[in-house]
């Protein structure tokens, strides 16, 4: 039997392939960045040809770095960022238009459109989401309404949505040549069109949105065999074996099986996901209800989440955009060199606001500027950012499942920041964990797709492998921990409302 699992992770800013042993350790990774192209103010977009060529080529770079073939890996996992919305002729294999990303705002209107007959959470019994711009359904129906031709050409039959693990797959197993148009229960689950408790796509909801049914996906389980890489690949023949959106997956990663367990990834955005096991918990505090997992004919198992828009990408933006650190690893350096963040908080609302507060009105704001504050302050300040984000969003998940966490997993790529990890058991007051392996997202895609063909036994062998690297513990009294906090709730304050007609245009 082979010996490996490879996961193709199709992030948000790039395309990784990474091949994985049988006791969840990395033994080789491929790695290529792709476009973030940004038309207009609130537009984020993405190349899916660039994408789809970059896949191809990491999983040759992965390969290649371990010195192993096809006849060396048993199974393909998918991951994927999730609302990131593809639409593509089912004839020629071309998108219409750009790939819209989940950052993207331009659907607005159509979120106040579809609000004006039910409100935001006029869908939310259902799906399980509020009306967002967030989620990949309004990008459908922008991509039908502002490209020419896209309508008479979806209700022709002839154009296919899905979201990126959707366009990996159905490239990956043959394209116009037989490609499998299918998604998994966890993606599906962030469209706004998947009835949480049939696992169905709603009719209602499509006609609601004017959005063809032909245009969509199967819905599948999250480890099963889809089918098998073409014949174009290096892969040609190795099982395409399972399928979680990215937060899913890194939840899975972590061993996060069972209700009440809990991980918060720091990526471009930061993700809490709380696992509510086989019920559906509506959250009363601003949280999103969503699919955790589906492992074949097994049951399902669903999640509280929150989302946050921005977190990783504040320091992108402080390197691309302002200039002050060369590189994302700097501002650990650069914020070490003040001892607090002088009174500054800054709040990234670039996208709006996600969880808990839902509010697309909202703009980034610095707040508190003196005289004394500096390039350090600022690089604290965005730091602190992330770590107040995520006490919003524990303290919202708290309130919902009346079950205090008691300590946090996390992953993804600022948990190499100390500084941060520190100051975010201070503000939670519950310690932070890092696992060995911190690529939780790809190995959850590797462990679901190793499951379906065997690999692994059972989650079990999973949960063996989890292994601590790191822990960090609070060393904050409580009274600077409430003063900052009640700080940031105020900075808060001076994002809202900053959206409306004059600003759009």
């Amino acid at each position: 039997m082979s010996k490996y699992v490879i996961a193709i992770d199709q992030g948000t800013t790039s395309s990784r392939a990474i091949i994985f042993n049988h006791e969840g350790g990395i033994v080789s990774t491929g790695q290529k960045e792709h476009e973030q192209i940004f038309p207009k103010a609130g537009w984020v977009e993405h190349n899916p040809k660039e994408i789809w060529d970059n896949v191809r080529e990491v999983i040759g770079q992965a390969l290649s770095k371990a010195n192993l073939t096809r006849h060396d890996i048993v199974a393909v996992g998918i991951t994927n960022q999730r609302e990131t919305a593809v639409v593509w002729d089912k004839n020629t294999g071309e998108s219409v238009y750009n790939a819209i990303v989940w950052q993207d705002t331009r659907t607005q209107s159509i979120v106040d459109r579809l609000s004006a007959d039910g409100g935001g959470d006029r869908f939310k019994d259902t799906v399980g989401l509020p009306l967002s711009t967030y989620f990949a359904g309004t990008k459908i129906v922008w991509i039908l309404e502002n490209v020419e031709g896209a309508r008479e050409r979806a209700e022709a039959g002839d154009l296919i949505f899905g979201t990126t693990d959707t366009w990996v797959l159905w490239n990956l197993t043959g394209g116009v040549n037989g490609g499998v148009h299918a998604t998994d229960v966890t993606n599906a689950s962030r469209t706004l069109f998947l009835d949480l408790k049939t696992l169905e796509w709603d009719d209602e909801i499509l006609k609601a949105f004017d959005v063809p049914k032909s245009m969509l996906p199967e819905v599948r389980s999250s480890s099963e065999v889809y089918g098998t890489v073409s014949d174009s690949s290096l892969l040609r023949e190795v099982p395409v074996a399972g399928i979680l959106g990215d937060q899913q997956a890194a939840t899975f990663g972590q061993a996060a099986f069972d209700k009440g367990e809990a991980k918060n990834t720091y990526g471009t955005g930061n993700f809490l996901i709380f696992n509510t096991g086989t019920d559906i918990v509506k959250s009363e505090n601003g949280l999103l209800t969503t699919i955790g997992y589906k492992l074949g004919d097994g049951e399902t198992h669903y999640a509280l989440e929150g989302s946050i828009a921005v977190t990783g990408s504040l320091v992108q933006w402080l390197r691309d955009n302002l200039g002050i650190i060369q590189s994302a690893p700097d501002i650990e350096v650069l914020a070490k060199t003040v001892d607090d963040n002088g009174g500054a908080y800054f709040v990234p609302a670039f996208s709006g606001l996600f969880a808990p507060h839902w509010r697309s009105d909202a703009r980034g704001a610095l707040v508190g500027l003196t005289r004394f504050v500096n390039k350090g302050h600022i690089a604290r300040a965005a730091l602190e950012s992330i770590a107040f984000q995520t006490r919003e969003v524990l303290d919202a998940v708290n309130a919902d499942s009346g079950v205090p966490l008691t300590e946090l997993k996390v992953d993804g790529g600022a948990t190499a920041n100390d500084t941060l990890l520190q100051f975010q058991a201070d503000i939670l007051n519950v310690p932070v964990v890092r696992p060995v392996v911190a690529e939780t997202t790809a190995l959850g895609a590797a462990y679901a797709a190793g499951l379906a063909v065997g690999y692994w036994d059972n989650l079990d062998d999973l949960r063996n492998n989890w292994q601590e690297d790191k822990r960090w513990t609070p060393n904050m009294d409580d009274a600077e921990r409430e003063r900052l906090y009640r700080n940031w709730k105020k900075a808060v304050t001076k994002t809202l409302d900053w959206v409306d007609e004059d600003v759009a245009e």
